[in-house]
């Protein structure tokens, strides 16, 4: 075991260091500064670093797009990214650790009242560019258009969109602090959050991070990461 301990550091980690890439543009995932980040994937990525053996760097981001480039370019050894086919490509997942929810805010005047009455025309959506909901609501939409900017909210304002696209609990904070729009309250999409690793890694290398999420969901390791950061462990995702 310790041989194979071993093999699987020299593979996951060639500069001896595990660079963990960390979307700080998540507030469920990840909080704090970039020199000091906090939250369930520093915590995930610490566990794995100590089962390897190897010390950890953070490579902090402000957007899932910029964290997914950082993998995808070998400037990050480990991700923690939603599973998307267009990431997939690049990206080996693990089964999900954390399941988050897409919802859509509207002005208190409109006539959208469930998720599904999105998909018509004349609809544009506000999304942060290449995050997973881009990435979803981009390859099923049939009618509605997505506009893509830094923050959904900050493109539905600037821009007067009907619909704004984001992540259950900032959205819901956002909309308890703004009384002109209101909360879709059925999810569009289930955001399935994994860790990934570059797909050339050895398979002995995914099958450790595949087994380690599995034991984490498991042991309630990420409960706890997730009530340590104010977040609800009912995020927790099934055993796969």
């Amino acid at each position: 075991m310790t041989n194979m301990i071993t093999e699987i550091a020299r593979d996951l980690t060639p500069s001896g260091t595990l660079r963990a890439s960390v979307n700080l543009g998540n507030p469920v995932l990840a909080q704090g500064p970039p020199t000091a980040p906090t939250g369930i994937t520093v915590d995930i990525a610490r566990e794995v670093g100590h089962r390897l053996g190897v010390p950890v760097e953070f490579l902090c981001f402000d957007a899932a797009r910029k964290s997914y480039e950082a993998m995808a370019e070998g400037r990050a050894d480990l991700c923690f990214l939603a599973v998307e086919p267009a990431r997939e490509a690049e990206v080996a997942f693990t089964a999900p650790y954390v399941v988050i929810e897409g919802v859509f805010v509207v002005p208190r005047d409109s006539t959208i009242a469930a998720a599904a009455d999105v998909d018509r025309a004349g609809v544009r959506i506000g999304v942060k560019q290449g995050s997973a909901y881009d990435l979803f609501l981009s390859r099923t939409l049939h009618h509605a258009s997505v506009i893509r900017g830094d923050e959904g909210i900050a493109a539905f304002r600037a821009q007067d969109l009907e619909v704004a696209a984001g992540i259950r609990q900032p959205m819901t904070a956002y909309v308890a602090e703004h009384d002109d729009v209101r909360l879709v309250d059925d999810p569009f999409m289930q955001i399935r959050q994994a860790v990934g690793t570059t797909r050339f890694r050895r398979s002995e290398t995914v099958a450790f991070l595949r087994d380690l999420v599995e034991e984490l969901k498991a042991n309630g390791f990420i409960a706890d990461a997730l009530r340590r950061a104010n977040q609800s462990d009912t995020l927790v995702a099934p055993l796969a």
